[in-house]
């Protein structure tokens, strides 16, 4: 059952990479992208990676997906089309990524693979200890430091969104 399963998964996350990458329309791209981070979350529920499906679903699936739907809705390019690109480019494109289907293959086959058996369980509270721990190999200062750059970026982008409208609103009350 569990292999049935991994094959939807597979194929509902190969259809819609491959539709993310052909669609001219951005946010159609940007919905089948959806589609694939979902895919993948739900690989990670299929392993048992809980708390990695977790994250993928509200990092990646959630917030990043908003993010890139809110930024192509702020500089009215929804229906932005796409240009195609010249045939040279896709045959270029499409040689190095059979290239680098032929090595993922040449290594996953020439390389034998042993099963280990990991006795050692991580539960959730164990990782958010460590994340917001101040003792040695603790995360607290990385943590930190990521979400003052995240809130420097949102502001920079707003004000780069704002722009001209706040140039404009200058000019007027001048």
């Amino acid at each position: 059952m569990e292999r049935i399963v991994f094959y939807i998964l597979a194929l509902i996350i190969i259809i819609f990479a491959f539709a993310s990458v052909t669609s001219r329309k951005m946010l159609r791209s940007v919905i089948y992208l959806l589609f694939v981070l979902s895919g993948i979350a739900g690989v990670y529920f299929l392993i048992d990676f809980n708390f990695l499906a977790a994250i993928q679903l509200t990092i990646y699936a959630g917030g990043i997906i908003v993010l890139i739907i809110f930024s192509v809705l702020l500089v009215h390019h929804i229906e932005m089309r796409l240009e195609i690109a010249k045939t040279t480019r896709k045959i270029t494109t499409g040689i190095a990524c059979l290239l680098g289907l032929g090595v993922f293959l040449f290594t996953i086959y020439s390389h034998k693979f042993n099963v280990v058996e990991n006795s050692l369980t991580t539960n959730v509270d164990e990782i958010g200890t460590l994340l917001l721990s101040y003792k040695a190999g603790g995360f607290i200062l990385p943590f930190e430091v990521i979400s003052v750059l995240l809130l420097a970026a949102m502001i920079g982008a707003i004000i780069i969104a704002k722009g001209n409208r706040l140039s404009e609103n200058k000019a007027q009350t001048k």
